[in-house]
């Protein structure tokens, strides 16, 4: 599932247990792609990450112990010639007070 938080970042939670890797691949990756977003687990089979993407539309997977697995809880899901991608639109950040304070204190 995915999280777009009042300061733009986006939070990743991912449910698989008995694994013991959890990566994103996705086109937000690029123009790396060789270097997906690294997971941490949490206990009781939950996986998280945090990252900080640019506003746009991007397809992604996460990959368990190198099997791809689609994140049906994000914006939408597309099938392809390669399988299912989950789908993630990160909206435009418009100004407010406090990305405004926070941007400042980075």
């Amino acid at each position: 599932m995915t999280t777009i938080t009042s300061d733009g970042r986006i939070e990743f939670r991912f449910y698989r247990p008995g694994v013991r890797e959890v990566r994103i691949m996705g086109d937000f990756n690029a123009p790396r792609p060789v270097d997906p977003i690294a997971m941490r687990h949490e206990g009781n089979g939950w996986w998280s990450a945090v990252a900080t993407i640019a506003a746009g539309d991007y397809r992604f997977r996460y990959l368990a112990d190198g099997q791809a697995f689609v994140d049906y809880a994000a914006t939408g899901v597309e099938q392809t010639k390669m399988g299912w991608n989950s789908i993630l639109t990160v909206p435009k950040l418009e100004p407010t007070h406090q990305n405004i304070k926070a941007k400042q204190v980075a």
